[in-house]
């Protein structure tokens, strides 16, 4: 009699584990539905990107009010607002990182930083991105290469070797995260 009883509590078994795992799996899918789908980051995008950084860059040193339009470059391209940013910038030794919206200004037009000269305001008049390779990802992407920057008063191109991270922001725009800038290695 034991044996009688004990398959039909095990079948029983079985069923209520196959109901509570098709009920997750209902309830996964369910709140799946609600959630915005991921927009993978594309090459294009990163190229838009960095022909935004550019521009902006070179808005700058063009600007009436330099400090002003600075401020706005990096509102709209480096992710500060909402998260941290990684910033190596080119002409910085004796503070090599800059981790605030107030540092990455100071880089840009001088200020707050005493070795800041003003990075940004050369003025350059062109700026021209030679991408080495990307890594995309859903909601990432890496690019690293050489940029060069054309100085208005002499005409000549510094050659500059970069890596940028971004990032998909909650506005859906891309935002820098990562900005590592070094001018390159010479023996």
């Amino acid at each position: 009699m034991f044996k009688k009883l004990l398959v039909p509590i095990i079948f029983l078994g079985i069923l209520s584990g196959c109901t509570s795992t098709a009920q997750s799996s209902e309830d996964n899918n369910a709140s799946n539905e609600h959630s915005p789908p991921v927009q993978a980051i594309t090459q294009e995008e990163v190229e838009e990107a960095q022909d935004s950084w550019a521009q902006g860059l070179i808005s700058i040193g063009e600007s009436e009010n330099p400090e002003q339009r600075a401020s706005e470059v990096i509102d709209e391209l480096y992710n500060y607002d909402e998260g941290t940013v990684l910033f190596k910038p080119t002409k910085a030794s004796e503070i090599p990182f800059r981790a605030t919206k107030e540092e990455a200004l100071s880089y840009f037009v001088g200020g707050a930083i005493q070795e800041d000269d003003g990075f940004a305001l050369e003025p350059w008049t062109k700026i021209r991105f030679d991408n080495h390779n990307f890594i995309l990802r859903d909601n990432t992407a890496s690019v690293a290469g050489v940029y060069y920057f054309t100085s208005k008063e002499t005409e000549e191109e510094t050659k500059v070797e970069y890596t940028f991270g971004y990032t998909r922001a909650e506005d859906g725009k891309l935002k820098i995260d990562i900005h590592h800038s070094s001018l390159p290695y010479e023996t």
